[in-house]
């Protein structure tokens, strides 16, 4: 099993003429995604990688016979159109590549994801992957297996690095999803935590923290609450107060988003908090009882 997307997935790519949409469509494709359609306004009737383009989202949704989720590399200034656009359409399985969006424009796009029950992942993620089936955004396929273990993460980097020590330790994983680390974001940990939950397939769930915000101190009180099996790692512990580290979002202030403080609300429940990323792997290996290669 998996969340979100499987192989039976039907994907749009909005912003597919684009030099970044048509490259990573080629990658989709390529790893199996069922991408029916993409989307440029006034580039309607042209063909990208054989896939069709069409003028809206709306169209796409008509001509094809149905759409369930939307890769979007639309530029920053009109990535929140593209969303509400998408939204419109109905579609309910939203994947916004785009980095730079303004927060007051994710402000308006928030409300509403929540008003019509959208599920957006990012913006300013590298997106999410079932292994073996379809994946949408631009992760590197090569690294990713399937397995048992979910994967959360706020750092599209770390979630190359860890995922590909996992699997080199044969330690497969369900579903693997980059929520992005903008300050304002469609989809949190506790949300990706609670359909981890109900998925019968992960037996444990990784989660890949970072300084800002209060989204790992949330995750931490729901994970409490449900007493699911996960193991944490926290970046940029040595960042110094006040300075952003990389993510729009990874900034420390005050008390609010230390490293430490996200570190003891995970500890508070019995989380193990991993030092490094080999740690994370004799964690996950030992929680499911498998043996790491030495």
């Amino acid at each position: 099993m998996s969340i979100l997307v499987n192989r039976d997935t039907r994907v749009v790519v909005q912003g597919i003429t684009g030099g970044e949409g048509r490259f990573h469509t080629s990658q989709m494709l390529a790893y199996g995604t069922r991408i029916v359609g993409g989307v440029t306004p006034g580039k309607g009737g042209q063909v990208v990688e054989n896939v069709p383009v069409f003028n809206t989202v709306a169209q796409a949704v008509k001509e094809t016979g149905g759409i369930d989720a939307s890769v979007i590399f639309v530029p920053p200034p009109t990535a929140a159109d593209a969303i509400l656009e998408a939204v419109d359409a109905g579609i309910k399985l939203i994947v916004t590549i785009t980095e730079g969006i303004p927060v007051q424009d994710m402000v308006r796009v928030k409300k509403v994801l929540i008003d019509h029950q959208v599920t957006m992942i990012g913006p300013n993620c590298p997106g999410l992957i079932t292994p073996g089936e379809t994946k949408l955004g631009i992760t590197p396929g090569t690294v990713f297996t399937p397995g048992p273990v979910g994967f959360v993460s706020r750092s599209g980097t770390l979630t190359y690095q860890v995922v590909d020590e996992l699997t080199r330790a044969g330690l497969g994983q369900t579903t693997c999803v980059g929520i992005g680390g903008d300050p304002i974001n469609g989809t949190s940990f506790q949300d990706v935590l609670r359909l981890f939950r109900a998925d019968s397939a992960t037996k444990v769930v990784v989660l890949v923290g970072e300084i800002g915000g209060t989204q790992e101190e949330e995750a931490a009180q729901y994970i409490g609450e449900t007493g699911m099996p996960v193991i944490a790692f926290i970046a940029g512990r040595t960042a110094p107060e006040g300075k952003k580290m990389g993510h729009a979002g990874a900034i420390v202030s005050g008390n609010k988003g230390t490293a430490a403080a996200k570190v003891k609300a995970f500890q508070d429940v019995h989380v193990p908090v991993c030092e490094t990323t080999g740690e994370i792997i004799e964690r996950v290996a030992h929680m499911l009882k498998a043996p790491v290669p030495r």
